[in-house]
Protein backbone atom coordinates (compact mmCIF):
# COMPACT_ATOMS: atom_id res chain seq x y z
CA UNK A 1 0.00 0.00 0.00
CA UNK A 2 1.20 2.91 -0.83
CA UNK A 3 1.83 5.54 1.62
CA UNK A 4 0.05 8.87 2.17
CA UNK A 5 1.22 12.12 1.01
CA UNK A 6 1.57 14.67 3.91
CA UNK A 7 0.27 18.25 2.73
CA UNK A 8 1.73 21.45 3.26
CA UNK A 9 -0.75 22.95 5.65
CA UNK A 10 -3.02 20.26 7.19
CA UNK A 11 -6.00 20.89 8.53
CA UNK A 12 -6.46 21.11 12.44
CA UNK A 13 -9.98 21.11 12.65
CA UNK A 14 -12.77 20.89 9.70
CA UNK A 15 -12.69 24.53 7.88
CA UNK A 16 -9.65 25.66 9.74
CA UNK A 17 -5.86 25.12 8.42
CA UNK A 18 -2.54 25.46 10.44
CA UNK A 19 -1.75 28.47 7.56
CA UNK A 20 -3.47 31.20 6.41
CA UNK A 21 -4.25 31.51 2.53
CA UNK A 22 -1.55 34.82 2.80
CA UNK A 23 0.85 32.86 4.07
CA UNK A 24 0.65 29.49 1.64
CA UNK A 25 0.74 32.19 -1.02
CA UNK A 26 4.39 33.46 -0.62
CA UNK A 27 5.46 29.80 1.07
CA UNK A 28 4.75 27.98 -2.30
CA UNK A 29 6.23 30.91 -4.11
CA UNK A 30 3.27 32.15 -6.64
CA UNK A 31 4.18 35.74 -5.88
CA UNK A 32 7.70 34.99 -7.67
CA UNK A 33 5.75 33.23 -10.67
CA UNK A 34 3.23 35.67 -10.95
CA UNK A 35 5.95 38.75 -10.93
CA UNK A 36 8.00 37.01 -13.75
CA UNK A 37 4.78 36.77 -15.85
CA UNK A 38 3.54 40.68 -15.58
CA UNK A 39 1.61 40.31 -12.36
CA UNK A 40 -0.38 37.61 -14.37
CA UNK A 41 -0.13 33.55 -14.01
CA UNK A 42 0.72 31.61 -17.33
CA UNK A 43 -1.82 30.39 -19.10
CA UNK A 44 -1.43 27.51 -21.20
CA UNK A 45 -4.27 26.32 -23.71
CA UNK A 46 -4.88 23.04 -23.91
CA UNK A 47 -3.96 20.82 -27.35
CA UNK A 48 -7.03 19.65 -29.10
CA UNK A 49 -7.10 16.16 -28.95
CA UNK A 50 -7.83 14.30 -32.68
CA UNK A 51 -11.29 12.68 -32.62
CA UNK A 52 -10.83 9.15 -32.62
CA UNK A 53 -12.20 6.85 -35.85
CA UNK A 54 -14.91 5.19 -34.34
CA UNK A 55 -14.55 1.34 -35.32
CA UNK A 56 -17.34 -0.58 -35.81
CA UNK A 57 -17.01 -4.28 -33.55
CA UNK A 58 -16.72 -7.16 -35.48
CA UNK A 59 -20.59 -8.96 -35.76
CA UNK A 60 -18.85 -12.66 -34.78
CA UNK A 61 -15.96 -13.51 -32.85
CA UNK A 62 -12.99 -15.67 -34.74
CA UNK A 63 -13.32 -19.07 -33.98
CA UNK A 64 -9.92 -19.65 -32.95
CA UNK A 65 -7.68 -17.41 -30.91
CA UNK A 66 -5.45 -14.49 -33.01
CA UNK A 67 -2.22 -14.91 -31.44
CA UNK A 68 -0.73 -11.34 -30.72
CA UNK A 69 3.07 -10.48 -30.60
CA UNK A 70 3.89 -9.27 -27.57
CA UNK A 71 6.16 -6.15 -27.80
CA UNK A 72 9.48 -6.29 -27.30
CA UNK A 73 11.34 -2.62 -26.45
CA UNK A 74 14.70 -4.41 -25.59
CA UNK A 75 18.02 -3.78 -27.45
CA UNK A 76 20.62 -5.96 -27.80
CA UNK A 77 23.82 -4.36 -26.42
CA UNK A 78 27.57 -5.33 -27.74
CA UNK A 79 29.30 -8.41 -26.32
CA UNK A 80 31.89 -7.05 -24.12
CA UNK A 81 35.28 -8.34 -24.51
CA UNK A 82 37.31 -9.79 -21.74
CA UNK A 83 40.56 -7.50 -21.04
CA UNK A 84 42.72 -10.67 -21.27
CA UNK A 85 41.56 -11.47 -24.80
CA UNK A 86 43.44 -9.54 -28.17
CA UNK A 87 44.18 -10.00 -31.37
CA UNK A 88 46.92 -12.68 -31.60
CA UNK A 89 45.67 -14.40 -28.07
CA UNK A 90 46.37 -17.77 -27.95
CA UNK A 91 43.34 -19.41 -26.27
CA UNK A 92 42.53 -22.43 -24.72
CA UNK A 93 39.07 -24.39 -25.63
CA UNK A 94 37.03 -26.02 -23.06
CA UNK A 95 34.27 -27.41 -25.01
CA UNK A 96 33.16 -29.15 -28.05
CA UNK A 97 34.56 -31.05 -30.55
CA UNK A 98 38.17 -29.15 -30.29
CA UNK A 99 38.14 -29.49 -26.43
CA UNK A 100 41.83 -28.99 -24.90
CA UNK A 101 42.63 -27.88 -28.67
CA UNK A 102 45.00 -24.46 -28.54
CA UNK A 103 43.99 -21.95 -31.40
CA UNK A 104 44.73 -18.73 -32.40
CA UNK A 105 42.07 -15.95 -32.11
CA UNK A 106 41.92 -13.36 -34.59
CA UNK A 107 38.84 -10.93 -34.18
CA UNK A 108 35.27 -10.72 -32.54
CA UNK A 109 32.32 -10.58 -35.27
CA UNK A 110 29.53 -8.32 -34.70
CA UNK A 111 27.12 -11.40 -32.38
CA UNK A 112 30.26 -11.36 -29.60
CA UNK A 113 31.34 -14.57 -30.70
CA UNK A 114 34.92 -15.16 -31.01
CA UNK A 115 36.98 -16.07 -34.61
CA UNK A 116 39.86 -18.55 -34.14
CA UNK A 117 41.78 -21.27 -36.38
CA UNK A 118 44.28 -23.59 -35.46
CA UNK A 119 45.95 -22.84 -37.68
CA UNK A 120 44.07 -25.85 -39.59
CA UNK A 121 47.87 -27.82 -40.53
CA UNK A 122 48.77 -27.66 -37.50
CA UNK A 123 45.91 -28.71 -35.05
CA UNK A 124 42.85 -29.77 -37.22
CA UNK A 125 41.21 -26.36 -36.12
CA UNK A 126 39.87 -24.70 -39.15
CA UNK A 127 38.05 -20.93 -38.93
CA UNK A 128 35.19 -21.36 -36.85
CA UNK A 129 33.26 -18.96 -33.95
CA UNK A 130 33.43 -19.74 -29.97
CA UNK A 131 32.02 -18.42 -27.27
CA UNK A 132 34.43 -16.46 -25.06
CA UNK A 133 32.28 -18.07 -21.94
CA UNK A 134 34.21 -21.61 -23.11
CA UNK A 135 37.94 -20.45 -23.47
CA UNK A 136 40.89 -20.03 -21.46
CA UNK A 137 42.95 -16.60 -22.42
CA UNK A 138 46.81 -17.62 -21.75
CA UNK A 139 49.83 -15.19 -22.40
CA UNK A 140 51.25 -16.24 -25.32
CA UNK A 141 50.17 -13.96 -28.52
CA UNK A 142 50.81 -14.45 -32.06
CA UNK A 143 52.08 -11.45 -34.84
CA UNK A 144 49.11 -10.79 -36.65
CA UNK A 145 50.23 -7.91 -39.07
CA UNK A 146 49.99 -10.35 -42.67
CA UNK A 147 47.12 -11.45 -41.60
CA UNK A 148 43.76 -10.37 -43.80
CA UNK A 149 39.87 -10.98 -41.93
CA UNK A 150 38.06 -8.35 -43.33
CA UNK A 151 35.96 -10.46 -45.51
CA UNK A 152 34.96 -13.05 -42.05
CA UNK A 153 31.63 -12.10 -40.34
CA UNK A 154 28.55 -14.17 -39.15
CA UNK A 155 27.08 -14.11 -42.77
CA UNK A 156 30.19 -16.31 -44.00
CA UNK A 157 29.81 -18.96 -41.36
CA UNK A 158 25.80 -19.00 -42.34
CA UNK A 159 24.22 -22.58 -43.19
CA UNK A 160 23.02 -22.71 -46.76
CA UNK A 161 19.47 -24.01 -46.63
CA UNK A 162 18.79 -26.58 -49.24
CA UNK A 163 15.33 -27.22 -51.04
CA UNK A 164 13.65 -30.65 -49.91
CA UNK A 165 13.75 -32.92 -52.41
CA UNK A 166 10.55 -34.49 -53.78
CA UNK A 167 9.78 -38.11 -52.74
CA UNK A 168 9.19 -40.38 -55.42
CA UNK A 169 7.89 -43.59 -55.55
CA UNK A 170 10.99 -45.40 -56.16
CA UNK A 171 13.01 -43.54 -53.62
CA UNK A 172 10.35 -44.67 -51.15
CA UNK A 173 11.05 -48.48 -51.38
CA UNK A 174 14.71 -48.00 -51.97
CA UNK A 175 15.64 -45.07 -50.14
CA UNK A 176 17.70 -42.80 -52.04
CA UNK A 177 21.08 -41.49 -51.36
CA UNK A 178 21.82 -38.78 -49.20
CA UNK A 179 24.63 -36.49 -49.98
CA UNK A 180 27.89 -35.39 -47.90
CA UNK A 181 28.21 -32.09 -47.28
CA UNK A 182 31.03 -31.03 -48.60
CA UNK A 183 32.93 -28.10 -47.71
CA UNK A 184 32.48 -25.30 -50.82
CA UNK A 185 36.12 -24.68 -52.80
CA UNK A 186 36.23 -21.18 -51.61
CA UNK A 187 36.24 -21.59 -47.70
CA UNK A 188 39.07 -24.21 -48.10
CA UNK A 189 40.87 -21.32 -50.44
CA UNK A 190 40.14 -18.80 -47.38
CA UNK A 191 41.74 -21.47 -44.70
CA UNK A 192 44.61 -22.04 -47.10
CA UNK A 193 45.28 -18.36 -47.05
CA UNK A 194 44.99 -17.45 -43.45
CA UNK A 195 47.43 -20.43 -42.79
CA UNK A 196 49.94 -19.65 -44.48
CA UNK A 197 50.09 -16.17 -43.36
CA UNK A 198 49.60 -17.30 -39.28
CA UNK A 199 52.61 -20.15 -40.42
CA UNK A 200 55.21 -17.76 -41.61
CA UNK A 201 55.06 -15.87 -38.13
CA UNK A 202 54.33 -19.19 -36.39
CA UNK A 203 58.20 -20.01 -38.13
CA UNK A 204 59.94 -17.22 -36.53
CA UNK A 205 59.27 -17.96 -32.89
CA UNK A 206 60.96 -21.60 -31.45
CA UNK A 207 59.02 -24.25 -30.16
CA UNK A 208 55.23 -21.99 -31.10
CA UNK A 209 54.41 -25.15 -33.55
CA UNK A 210 54.74 -27.69 -31.00
CA UNK A 211 52.84 -25.73 -28.48
CA UNK A 212 49.67 -24.97 -30.94
CA UNK A 213 49.68 -28.71 -31.67
CA UNK A 214 49.88 -29.78 -27.86
CA UNK A 215 46.53 -30.74 -26.55
CA UNK A 216 45.80 -29.23 -22.84
CA UNK A 217 44.86 -31.65 -20.37
CA UNK A 218 45.12 -31.52 -16.22
CA UNK A 219 47.18 -34.59 -14.68
CA UNK A 220 47.22 -36.14 -10.97
CA UNK A 221 48.07 -33.30 -8.48
CA UNK A 222 48.02 -30.19 -10.77
CA UNK A 223 45.56 -27.65 -8.99
CA UNK A 224 43.87 -25.58 -11.66
CA UNK A 225 43.22 -22.12 -9.47
CA UNK A 226 47.23 -22.10 -9.26
CA UNK A 227 48.11 -22.41 -12.87
CA UNK A 228 49.65 -19.71 -14.75
CA UNK A 229 48.67 -19.48 -18.55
Amino acid sequence: MAPKQRTRNPELIPGVRKVSRSAMYHKRGLWAIKAKNGGKFPHHEKAVASAAVAEKPPKFYPADDIKKPLSNTRKAKPTKLRASITPGTVLIILSGRFKGKRVVFLKQLSSGLLLVTGPYKINGVPLRRVNQAYVIGTSTKVDLSGVNVEKFDDKYFAKQVEKKKEKTEAGFFKGQEEEKNSLPTEKKDDQKTVDAALLKTLETVPELKAYLGARFSLKAGMKPHELVF
